[in-house]
Formats: C-alpha cells, structure tokens, sequence
C-alpha cells in the first residue's frame, strides 16, 4: 500500500492550507516562497486536485474513481465530488470528533474500532448514508486515544448534517451533506475540469 510520508505542515505550506484543516493545531514559522512566475490554468487545477486528495488521504485511483461516480450522479458533478469525499467513513469519524485527524480516524477504522447499525466496519472508504448510526465499539470506548481525541474536539463544531452524542459516543448521519455545508475551501469545478480535459 502507497503512503504519502512528506510532513503535514509542509505538504500544508505547499498547498495553502491551514493545517488546522487536517486536525493539527499548529503553526509554521516559516515564510511561504514567492512564486516568481504565474501559474498556468493547468497549475491551478492541480493544485486542487492535489489539496482535495492531500485532506480526504486518498490516492489518485481511488480520487479518480470518486470523479467518475460523482459524473455518473445526477446534479453538479463537482458537489458530487466533494459529497462523495466528505461521506468516507474515516471523514466522518473525525467530523464527530471520536479521532483528532483523518489520518488517525482511518486507523480507527482499520483497527474495527467503529460500528456502523451495529455492525463493524473496517474500511475506511465505506460510504455512510443518511440515518446511519456511526458509533464507538464497546471494547474501544476505554482507549486513550478516542479519549484524547474527544478531549480535543470539544471546541470543534459538528456539521450541521451530523448530530452526536459524546456520552454514548455514538453520532449519527442526519442527511448528505450539500456543498455549502462542506467548510473547505476546494474549488470542485477546477478538479472537474482537469478530468474533462
């Protein structure tokens, strides 16, 4: 399996992101790089291309399996996209607040720490639908790092198309969420248009 081992803030400073974005609250000193030339129209689209992989930790087949079942759905396929990404158990594990980044919500997932109606998920891409009940198993609800992590989340908002319940460590999915409920800043139509080409 490809993993991506370059240093968050780094890859953050690369992209332009705020690295709280990815669960980590803490800051670079160093100054970003001018960049001397304009970049080209093809640059620009990358570059979201590469943010929206780089936050969801996905790699580019899987990124390039989501663009085509986000075309095959009716509506704007770029919202699409971004709902198909946001829908990733792992993502929404770290949404509730029961991991601190996607990174350590993935491994969560991995390790049979979630359930999904009951049942236990082990893959981190399993799509979650509305009404799904996404709760902390039994065995895992004493582990220090979902302790950590719940610890670290109280001041982190829940979407508005999640609700949770943090004593019964449980959270449940009320709707998909729309693209204005997603609160990051990738320009979908520009990763559209790069595929389209």
């Amino acid at each position: 399996m490809a993993i991506d081992r370059t240093p968050v803030l780094k890859r953050c400073r690369q992209l332009g992101i705020d690295p709280v974005v990815m669960g980590i609250n803490k800051t670079s000193n160093r100054e970003p790089k001018r960049r001397r030339r304009q970049e080209s129209e093809y640059g620009i689209q990358l570059r979201e291309k590469q943010k929206a992989k780089f936050i969801y930790g996905v790699l580019e087949k899987q990124f390039h399996g989501y663009y085509v079942r986000a075309l095959k759905r009716e509506g704007i396929t770029g919202d699409n996209l971004m709902t198909l990404l946001e829908c990733r158990l792992d993502n929404v594990v770290f949404r509730l607040g029961f991991a601190r980044t996607r990174k350590e919500a993935r491994q969560t997932v991995r390790h049979g720490h979630i359930t999904v109606n009951g049942k236990r998920v082990d893959i981190p891409s399993y799509q979650v639908k509305a009404g799904d009940v996404i709760a902390v198993a039994e065995k895992a609800r004493d582990l220090l790092p979902i302790k950590e992590a719940l610890i670290s989340s109280e001041h982190m908002a829940v979407p508005a198309w999640l609700e949770v319940d943090i004593e019964k460590l449980k959270g449940t999915v009320l709707q998909l969420p729309t693209r204005d409920q997603i609160d990051l800043d990738i320009d979908a139509q520009l990763i559209v248009e790069l595929y389209s080409k």
